[in-house]
């Protein structure tokens, strides 16, 4: 039986952020895709930014243990991935877009390329379409359009008309470039390329960069969310008022491009352009899936939408990803198993995690998971329609915030050494605790404060709750040490692999 697989990443997609979620970006596509597939309304990402995230999402790992913490860290290549797994099973894994893997220089000669970039390609995964900050194919193909091409060619992201931000305007400006020509158009039709000679046991990694920045949406998309609807940001009154909470939050709140602008109409019709973009996304994902219904590829392929993040976009008067609060980590996840009748059209309200993503594409193909995955395979869940027995009651993830860039020095101010600075959240349906190293914690009662505006860490009344938290934390950080301490003594006799994980360690 011929079994594909197409796995769907946009870059910097919040969770909440489809309309059938009730949410006012409108996603169509996407909706009906969840109709007849599992929706999974708890799905975190482990880590950010995009590196580290997708770190964790292609070696099933927490970043604890693969350690590529920041972008460019390189990855370890004693690690495998799901690449690489279905690659020894006789699969072509193609990619799409990029990874984000800065390699391990143990496998290059010195003065490869490859090494100059995190933007390198997933070991395993053969490029057929290389895009990032450099969209070198997307140029050419515009070149060949007759397009005078900019130097360098990552302003094709930017190239507007009309009126910048900062000048007003009651919408976005457009991107110059018409929708049929812009890099999301042109990423699709690449897929429906590859796929039209490749119909059988394919499996395709689309990558796309949208809704990340530069937030510059052709027309329609960037008219699609009149600004000033959208000036309903979750934040304290002022960025002063906001900086009380931590002081790691204080120092990323004077930062310059993670202070969110304070003019409310800029910042308004930056949201609106995210949120276009993320329209556009959708509207080039309904032609594939019509491509594939239309090539009889529909009921016979493994469907994974998700992100490798969220985006601030202006709660708690932050921009990006970064830090503790749920706009940055809680993502969308869409599974259509098209055998699995029984879920579609279901939404599971447990907590996933992007660590459960190649266990789940591993277990869908019935081959065995390496002992290094920190997550699960969700595929039981999928046939069945319901989340599975002993399932976890929290979500994870960590951010590692060391400028490497600019060295240590950037950190003094907060009086840490460079490998102090990191955070873990461990966060359940009602409560969420930040543990920093070297710095206070922070603790959330997330059914008075869904917010998290007030942490009640030194209120007595929480102290039995905060305890039983940090206990959770430790337990949790133990527990996965050991896991990949088990996997490194396991590397060293051969055995990488156990059968489908179908629990939660």
């Amino acid at each position: 039986m011929t079994k594909n697989i197409l796995f769907i990443t946009a870059d910097q997609w919040r969770g909440e952020c489809l309309s059938i979620l009730g949410h006012k970006v409108q996603t169509p596509h996407l909706d009906e895709l969840a109709r007849e597939a599992l929706l999974f309304k708890q799905h975190y990402a482990n880590a950010v930014p995009c590196g580290p995230s997708r770190a964790s999402i292609h070696t099933g790992m927490y970043l604890q243990n693969h350690r590529s913490g920041t972008n460019g860290t390189p990855l370890d290549s004693r690690h495998t991935n799901w690449a690489l797994e279905l690659r020894k099973a006789g699969y072509d894994p193609v990619l799409f877009g990029y990874t984000d893997t800065a390699n391990d220089p143990k496998e290059f000669e010195l003065d490869d390329p490859i090494l100059k970039s995190y933007e390198g390609p997933l070991p395993g995964i053969k490029p057929i379409c290389m895009m990032g900050t450099f969209p070198d194919k997307w140029a050419e193909w515009l070149s060949d359009l007759g397009y005078d091409i900019p130097e360098p060619n990552w302003k094709l992201y930017t190239s507007k008309v009309g009126l910048e931000y900062e000048q007003g305007g009651d919408v976005p400006s457009p991107l110059s470039i018409p929708k049929e020509h812009h890099d999301t158009w042109f990423m699709i039709d690449q897929v429906e390329d590859y796929i039209e000679e490749n119909k059988t046991n394919f499996c395709v990694h689309l990558s796309l960069l949208r809704p990340h920045p530069p937030w510059v949406a052709p027309k329609p998309y960037n008219e699609m969310y009149p600004p000033d609807t959208l000036e309903d940001y979750i934040r304290a009154e002022s960025p002063t008022q906001e900086a009380n909470q931590h002081p790691w939050l204080a120092k990323e709140l004077k930062k310059r491009y993670f202070a969110a602008p304070q003019d409310s109409k800029k910042l308004s019709r930056l949201k609106a352009s995210y949120f276009g973009l993320m329209s556009e996304v959708d509207a080039n994902l309904g032609r594939l899936f019509d491509y594939l219904k239309q090539n009889d590829l529909w009921d016979n392929t493994l469907i994974i939408f998700t992100s490798d993040h969220g985006e601030q976009i202006g709660d708690h008067w932050l921009l990006g990803k970064m830090g503790y609060f749920d706009q940055s980590y809680h993502i969308p996840l869409i599974i259509r198993d098209p055998k699995a009748l029984e879920s579609h059209g279901k939404q599971i309200e447990a907590f996933t995690e992007n660590v459960d993503l190649m266990p789940t594409m591993l277990d869908w193909l019935d081959l065995d998971i390496p002992v290094q995955c920190d997550g699960a395979s969700l595929v039981p869940t999928i046939k069945q329609g319901v989340i599975q027995t002993n399932w976890r009651k929290e979500v994870h993830w960590e951010f590692d915030f060391r400028n490497i860039p600019e060295g240590e020095d950037t950190e003094r101010s907060l009086g840490l050494t460079h490998h102090q600075c990191t955070l873990n959240v461990l966060r359940s349906k009602r409560f969420k605790y930040v543990h920093f190293t070297n710095l206070p914690p922070l603790f959330f009662d997330l059914e008075k404060d869904p917010e998290e505006l007030n942490n009640v860490v030194d209120d007595p009344a929480y102290q039995k709750e905060v305890l039983l938290y940090a206990q959770k934390m430790l337990s949790w950080r133990m527990n996965h040490d050991e896991q990949s301490l088990t996997h490194l003594a396991l590397t060293k006799d051969g055995v990488v692999s156990r059968k489908a994980n179908r629990y939660i360690p």
